[in-house]
């Protein structure tokens, strides 16, 4: 009976295995491997940077799809007018981070909503938007709306320090700062030369308030942080909001905490298209994920898949730029994606010390949050965001 009995249990083992090897199996690519002991030479680098002074503090976070690889904070959130820590959930001035996350995303979903496309003059939107003229007064032809995203419209890259107060007083409207920038000579042919301008992103902040009747801080908001969970990443933060905020700069006339540190930002009363933006490291995570995601983050979209991939890679028409549409992935800005990430991968710095590098190839994203600025503005980031870069690169011993 017994012998029987084993008789069965091996023919009915047998036929099991049988039937299971016939029915489909989900393969899953395995997990790459991530050398966490490589991810902790960025405790080092960073605790030189601050005993160098050229940070009061930091906060890192390494990701790669929805996995944190690295998360850690760093040394102190200020050091006047008293030296307090760095805490996780704090909010930073990204400063031009604005640019690509807020404005060009925003003119992106504009794009794929019909409502605008690249190649528009910018006279369309502002009809004063003054071309180039030769030494002899022949004008070129009109600058375009993918121009204004690229740099390339021959805008100057600024307005100087001393010319924004005898212009516009403390505050200026919108308005009549897009109308004082169109009345600019233009410095180059549109297309023809890079020069990284806040002035384009600026009259694209204008742009976006002429077809939705909302200004870059509300239509993005609604559009894109409050629907991926971006719960305290906005524009003015609240007085309540302020005191989670990192300080900047900090004079004998100024103590700027919660206000946006560029000038022109500030005088344009916290909201612009080249500036403004708070957030924290990971609400900037849920957005760096969305990218990689082609779109889409914890079954929001946001943008389409061809939406990314168009923002993202450099912009056939302005291939020497090394631009994207708000993003930068090959310009002389780009030595924040380090040495060993290859061509499509994309970020954006902030002149504060913040900073987003992602590459589609490994899924990975590095955000480096910095006040360097604090509180003299005399703090340097340039090589640290370049060597984590290529630390985080290193970490990843499989690439698929």
């Amino acid at each position: 009976m017994r012998k029987f009995n084993l008789s069965l249990l091996l023919f009915l083992f047998i036929l099991t295995s049988q039937c299971q090897v016939q029915q489909p199996i989900e393969v899953k690519p395995e997990k790459p491997e991530i050398s966490q002991q490589h991810l902790l030479r960025i405790n080092g680098l960073i605790s030189q940077s601050i005993k160098n002074k050229d940070i009061p503090g930091a906060v890192v976070i390494i990701g790669r799809k929805s996995q944190v690889l690295f998360s850690k904070i760093y040394g102190n959130s200020q050091l006047v007018p008293e030296s307090s820590p760095m805490q996780y959930n704090m909010m930073f001035d990204l400063a031009s981070l604005t640019k690509p996350i807020a404005t060009a995303t925003s003119v992106m979903i504009l794009v794929e909503r019909g409502k605008l496309h690249l190649r528009e003059k910018v006279k369309d939107y502002i009809p004063d938007f003054k071309t180039f003229s030769n030494e002899q007064g022949d004008k070129g032809d009109d600058s375009r709306i993918w121009h204004l995203l690229t740099h390339t419209s021959g805008l100057p890259p600024y307005i100087k320090d001393e010319n924004i107060t005898p212009h516009f007083g403390s505050f200026c409207s919108l308005k009549n700062m897009v109308a004082y920038i169109a009345s600019l000579d233009k410095i180059n042919l549109p297309g023809e030369e890079f020069h990284y301008s806040c002035l384009g992103f600026i009259c694209l902040s204008y742009i976006i308030k002429q077809i939705t009747g909302q200004n870059v801080a509300e239509f993005s908001r609604e559009n894109i942080f409050l629907p991926l969970g971006m719960n305290h990443t906005l524009f003015n933060p609240s007085q309540e909001l302020k005191e989670m905020c990192v300080p900047t700069e900090v004079t004998e006339d100024l103590y700027l905490k919660g206000v946006v540190h560029d000038p022109l930002a500030r005088t344009l009363g916290g909201i612009s298209g080249n500036a403004g933006l708070f957030s924290t490291a990971t609400d900037l995570a849920k957005f760096a994920q969305m990218l990689l995601n082609k779109g889409q983050y914890n079954r929001v979209r946001i943008l389409s898949p061809l939406g990314v991939e168009r923002m993202t890679e450099i912009y056939r028409y302005a291939y020497f730029s090394g631009r994207g549409l708000g993003w930068d992935l090959d310009s002389v800005y780009s030595s924040s994606g380090g040495d060993l990430f290859g061509a499509h991968s994309f970020g954006h710095t902030g002149y504060t010390g913040t900073s987003l590098w992602i590459d589609p190839e490994t899924h990975i994203y590095i955000i480096l949050l910095t006040n360097r600025v604090h509180p003299d503005d005399q703090g340097s980031v340039v090589s640290l965001r370049s060597k984590i870069a290529n630390i985080a690169a290193s970490s990843l011993l499989k690439i698929q």
